[in-house]
């Protein structure tokens, strides 16, 4: 059967550039509907893939953050080379981590964590996360129950070498914080049992920047940009990008 799976987007609206990051095991879908809000208001809005993703799991397995961050990068520099003098940065979870990161090492407008980790549980404990996904393709893919068990078997005895990788790429983001300077607005979901929310706290007291919001949303999981307050999320993130000293 033959499946649709989703695709980059490169939505152009006005002069303002904004660089959307998904999650890991996520994919552009994860941030459309954010996309696609901006781009009513005027905001242009472009969201890479990262290798391995939105593709089938076992191709996640040969990829690493290194890897990602390139894309990241590449995200970055293409907006650049279209004519987006100012960028700001937008990214959901380990997206987030990325758009910090983009923040200490690029000139960026402003950025925007949503529930984004500082601390990662055990390699272990992501693996299950990256178990959950392969389920979660093949189904989709319309496999039967057998395949899937036995795929799923196959991966489980793969090991995922680039998870430690992954965990130190979070902790030295983490011990760069301090670093930013770019106006900041941090969004933390207080049902999120993905990561710990004490994450939101450490970016909002670490971060240098003289501009800075934390927003906690009540009724919201961890991919909150899908979650039941979007509608809100989407106005906050608005409101933030108005606030920047842009100079288109």
């Amino acid at each position: 059967m033959k499946i649709t799976t989703p695709k980059p987007f490169f939505f152009e609206a006005g002069k303002r550039a904004v660089l959307l990051l998904h999650g890991f095991t996520g994919n552009s879908s994860d941030v459309r509907m954010l996309g696609r809000f901006l781009e009513k208001n005027g905001y242009t809005s472009l969201a890479p893939h990262y290798k391995g993703h939105g593709v089938p799991p076992e191709e996640l397995l040969e990829t690493g953050p290194k890897d990602w961050w390139k894309d990241v990068m590449r995200g970055y520099d293409r907006l650049k080379a279209e004519g987006y003098e100012e960028i700001a940065v937008a990214g959901l979870s380990l997206g987030g981590v990325f758009s910090l990161k983009l923040g200490y090492t690029v000139p960026v407008q402003g950025i925007v964590t949503m529930c984004s980790p500082m601390t990662m549980k055990t390699t272990d404990v992501m693996f299950e996360g990256v178990v959950k996904y392969a389920k979660e393709y093949k189904k989709y893919e319309g496999k039967t129950e057998a395949q899937i068990e036995e795929e799923v078997e196959a991966i489980r005895q793969t090991p995922m070498e680039t998870l430690a990788e992954l965990r130190e790429f979070v902790y030295n983001v983490r011990d760069h914080v301090d670093h930013i300077y770019a106006p900041l607005l941090v969004t933390q979901g207080k049902k999120d049992t993905v990561i710990d929310i004490e994450s939101a706290n450490t970016i909002f007291e670490q971060a240098e920047s003289l501009e800075k919001k934390l927003n906690w949303y009540e009724n919201s999981g961890h991919v909150i940009t899908l979650g039941p307050e979007k509608e809100q999320l989407h106005e906050d993130i608005l409101n933030f990008l108005e606030s920047l000293d842009w100079n288109v």
